[in-house]
């Protein structure tokens, strides 16, 4: 019997009717200076080239969730995905082939089978980078996979970008980047890779102290059915408030004109996906 997909709940947050009392409680606390997310999520958007956006992991749950709110009543509607997947350092390397067989299945169920990166604009990566390990195994992944499928990789190359959201640090010739550590971004097109950076006490915030709506997907519960129910607890119900709050954030006019002042800053303000959108927004 072929594989199902198995990934973590997660509720509708921009069509939250099921949410009811789940929302009672405290006003969403710990989130703060909405504005450089904001920014930083126009950036992200803009280095899009106006292709499909995956949000790889937990880390990234708040930018999905503003974008959400902000691209709902646009053409870029569909065009927001979560990866709901952990595969930092050695935890997304040496598979067994039932671990690698649900992990392709679960990926192909998102959309980014070898056939689906064919799709005729970019697939896009976004997480938040400290040493690129994460980016680097899911490129492995969809690497090997692209070949045993006899996928067109010549074509998949020039569509597939990294958005990498990384902690602010000062400008100079000597500042350590990830991707100039790493072998595999040599294979893709210098415009594939791209970093948005963040103040460090922000970055820090949603890397590692932010409530999430669920626990970490590692590949032991891959396979664990218990994923897809809804956590319940305190802690997943203060981040589901602050998710339904980023969501409203999101479709708030202020944050919409913002969202279209970054994209009107950025180089890629020029190219026609960008304009459309920069108007979509305004609306």
């Amino acid at each position: 019997m072929p594989d199902e997909p198995n990934r973590p709940f997660r509720w509708d947050l921009v069509r939250p009717d099921q949410l009811g009392s789940l929302l009672d409680g405290d006003e969403p606390t710990g989130l703060y200076r909405l504005d450089d997310l904001v920014q930083c999520a126009g950036r992200v958007l803009a280095h899009s080239g106006g292709g499909d956006l995956y949000f790889v992991g937990r880390s990234v749950d708040s930018w999905f969730d503003l974008l959400s709110g902000a691209l709902a009543a646009t053409s870029w509607k569909d065009r927001l995905h979560q990866v709901p997947l952990s595969l930092f350092g050695m935890d997304g390397r040496g598979f067994t082939s039932e671990e690698l067989r649900q992990l392709r299945t679960n990926l192909a169920a998102d959309g980014l089978a070898p056939a689906d990166l064919m799709r005729g604009r970019p697939t896009v990566f976004v997480d938040l980078v400290f040493r690129g390990s994460t980016f680097g195994n899911l490129y492995a992944i969809l690497r090997d996979w692209i070949d045993e499928e006899s996928a067109q990789w010549d074509v998949i190359r020039r569509q597939l970008r990294f958005v990498g959201i990384t902690s602010r640090e000062k400008t100079s010739p000597n500042t350590w980047r990830w991707q100039q550590q790493a072998t595999w971004t040599a294979e893709l097109p210098p415009a594939a890779i791209r970093n948005v950076s963040l103040d460090l006490r922000i970055w820090e915030y949603f890397g590692d102290h932010q409530p999430k709506t669920a626990d970490s997907f590692r590949r032991t519960r891959w396979r664990d059915p218990t994923v897809a129910t809804p956590k319940r607890d305190d802690a997943a119900r203060a981040a589901l408030r602050q998710a339904v709050w980023l969501v409203e954030q999101g479709r708030s006019v202020p944050s919409r004109q913002k969202l279209a002042a970054q994209l009107a800053k950025e180089p890629s303000a020029r190219e026609r996906w960008s304009r459309d959108l920069q108007l979509e927004l305004r609306r």
